[in-house]
């Protein structure tokens, strides 16, 4: 995507304030929570559940900061509970939610994977990301370029590439353009920000083609 078209779709998402950094960015990017009946904090994932949102950065250290400085009850103007297990919730649910959208994708013909139908995807410019797992061989992984323009995606691990594709494990996968694939990317990369890493990152095809040279 061209930086036009990406400032063009950034100015047309709605925005939202983080509590915790009080930056005003595009609501992809953060993390909706809303108070219970029981007044304790959940988080929104899918952005459905009843009540007024409160919305925090998918950044670990921001969420750690909300809950550790009373943030939550401050926007909620009104005492609220945490759980101790909010954030390992929260990473779960991002991570079953980016998994359920690769699931998605593999069933519309928009998803392969293997390590021969991605390496034949990016060979015939296909291929839009790629994805690889965290816990695979850097070995073999680096056999693979991210497609030129394209993004990579490195922070899954085996067994949740895997549930995606009704296997034990997979380590390499790709998305071709359009269909859900751009919401697979924005939700991949809130799971980033939880986790803290970015599971390495594959060379562009154009970068390893200058290399070559």
């Amino acid at each position: 995507m061209s930086r036009t078209a990406t400032e063009k779709k950034s100015a047309q998402q709605p925005e939202r304030k983080c509590i915790a950094t009080g930056e005003v960015q595009p609501k992809h990017g953060l993390i909706r929570f809303v108070v219970g009946p029981d007044q304790m904090v959940v988080p929104d994932v899918l952005e459905k559940l009843p009540g007024r949102g409160m919305w925090v950065a998918a950044d670990r250290h921001a969420l750690e900061k909300a809950c550790k400085t009373g943030l939550f009850s401050r926007s909620a103007k009104t005492a609220v509970k945490l759980s101790e297990h909010l954030l390992g919730d929260l990473e779960r649910q991002l991570a079953r939610r980016v998994v359920d959208l690769i699931s998605l994708a593999r069933k519309s013909g928009r998803a392969v994977a293997g390590y021969e139908k991605v390496k034949d995807w990016l060979v015939k410019d296909q291929a839009e990301v790629l994805l690889q797992s965290s816990d695979g061989s850097e070995r073999g992984k680096s056999k693979l370029s991210t497609p030129y323009g394209g993004s990579f995606i490195g922070w899954l691990t085996s067994d949740e590439l895997g549930a995606a594709f009704g296997r034990q494990t997979v380590i390499h996968c790709a998305l071709t353009s359009g269909g859900i694939t751009q919401r697979v990317v924005d939700e991949a990369q809130r799971l980033k920000g939880l986790r803290g890493t970015d599971g390495g990152s594959a060379p562009s095809r154009r970068k390893r083609q200058l290399d070559e040279r």
